[in-house]
């Protein structure tokens, strides 16, 4: 297994460690749901250096990545984030991706660690012949999220700037002897950051913006968190997952992440057509036949991945992840079902495989949790 440069952090704090892609990650410190909490109510600080970093420059690279995304990029201006997917031919998700803009020819791509080896290769094969560099940058540098409602203040402690960004920005900052690379990006429904540099320097950066912040404090603003607090708190927020709400035999157009989509890209503006663009505009044409939905369910028992969703005495789709919500106190779940138990209220029930034992529930809007919307 991999070790991200924040190892010996994670060993001095006394992390459950876990394998998480190749990479031996902590799947918490203290505690799943205390983490979870410390998050929604200050803050957390999570390791993410197991997400992969691509850089890519060159004469061509907004061509290239015209290609490759879903999202236009030609309009994108100069320290500008953008959630895009990346399809294959036939309209499913190869990977959710952060496309990062420096300049006309300087991108930076943020990429899920399950999907990074096999992108490579795949960025490759669309580059071809254009003039664009790609280079992974993953094993040179770190990634360190900081989230939670308690955050910002904390940063503006030593920085006016990084405050003011919007979302979905990044500022480059020059910290002693490194460049970081901060954006207002995350993936815990909360507000906050996440921090791109050097490897070689990050525990000196840690020490830097930590250095008035006792992590061992019940009253500290931030606390490490682990993989396993970061999956119940993406559930809460009712974002995708690859290999659960997002896959190559997922069409794109049923994950519920529409606006992450361009179907009006065209070379007439600078756009090119993306790969699977034409299956998605087919899909649209014919009808997509199921659609990922939120159910809130009765009880304490989790729904998990795979279990049958039944409505009318029917099978309907299947959940694609759940979790015993810490926040609202009861259980949630994503799933795929059919066009026709998509309405809000509908009656579901989620089958546990287990001698006949149903999970009653109903269909419900998602985000399950919002900083705005407590339940």
């Amino acid at each position: 297994m991999q070790r991200t440069p924040l190892h010996s952090f994670h060993a001095e704090k006394k992390a459950k460690m876990v394998d998480f892609a190749g990479w031996e990650m902590p799947m918490f410190y203290s505690g799943i749901i205390e983490e979870h909490n410390q998050v929604r109510t200050s803050g957390g600080m999570f390791d993410v250096s197991h997400m992969g970093r691509v850089k890519v420059t060159g004469r061509h690279a907004r061509k290239f990545l015209e290609k490759l995304c879903t999202r236009k990029i030609h309009d994108m201006t100069p320290g500008q984030c953008r959630y895009s997917l990346v399809c294959n031919e036939q309209g499913g998700v190869k990977d959710d991706i952060i496309v990062y803009r420096f300049d006309e020819d300087d991108f930076l791509l943020v990429v899920n660690a399950s999907n990074r080896e096999k992108l490579l290769p795949h960025f490759e094969q669309v580059k071809g012949e254009l003039q664009a560099k790609i280079d992974d940058q993953t094993l040179s540098t770190a990634m360190v999220a900081m989230q939670g409602p308690k955050v910002m203040d904390m940063i503006s402690k030593f920085s006016s700037e990084i405050p003011t960004l919007k979302r979905y920005r990044f500022t480059t900052k020059n910290l002693m002897i490194m460049k970081v690379i901060v954006s207002r990006t995350g993936y815990t429904g909360e507000d906050g950051v996440e921090a791109i540099l050097p490897s070689m320097f990050v525990g000196m950066a840690m020490k830097l913006i930590l250095k008035d912040v006792d992590m061992n404090s019940p009253d500290a603003i931030v606390k490490p968190a682990g993989l396993g607090c970061r999956d119940t708190l993406r559930i809460e927020a009712g974002m995708p997952l690859y290999g659960h709400e997002l896959g190559e035999e997922i069409n794109a157009l049923e994950c519920g992440v529409d606006f992450a989509i361009s179907l009006d890209k065209h070379e007439g503006d600078r756009g090119e057509r993306f790969i699977g663009q034409d299956a998605l505009e087919a899909t649209v044409k014919k009808g997509i036949t199921r659609r990922l939905v939120g159910i809130a369910l009765e009880g304490k028992r989790s729904a998990r991945q795979g279990m049958a969703i039944k409505a009318g005495g029917k099978e309907v789709g299947s959940v694609t992840s759940g979790c015993l919500s810490p926040t609202l106190g009861y259980p949630i779940a994503m799933g795929f079902v059919e066009l026709g138990a998509t309405e809000i209220g509908t009656a579901v029930q989620v089958d546990s495989g287990r001698d006949g034992a149903m999970f009653e529930g109903k269909v419900v809007k998602m985000p399950f949790y919002s900083p705005t919307k407590k339940g």
